[in-house]
């Protein structure tokens, strides 16, 4: 388990920039509240769920859809419950 440097730290937070606002205020309260505990997994999952359409991701967020194929796992499950309850 390996802890972000300062350059990760800014290399994720501009990584989670979204287009769609309600997106970007969700990752950006996760990372204020999480971030200093994140680790080399944690920061994959959040890769998986940039690399999503702002739709899908939004779906995910607000619970409308749950994660399917390679991004079922139990920490995806963990992290996207941590954000749904901000």
């Amino acid at each position: 388990m390996s802890k972000l440097t300062d350059l990760d730290r800014v290399r994720l937070r501009w990584r989670g920039r979204r287009g769609m606002l309600e997106n970007d205020l969700i990752i950006t309260r996760y990372l204020d509240a999480y971030e200093a505990g994140l680790d080399d997994e944690d920061v994959a999952v959040l890769t998986q769920l940039f690399e999503l359409s702002d739709n899908d991701l939004f779906d995910l967020l607000l619970a409308r859809s749950e994660p399917e194929g390679d991004l079922d796992t139990p920490r995806m499950h963990k992290v996207l419950g941590l954000m749904r309850a901000l």
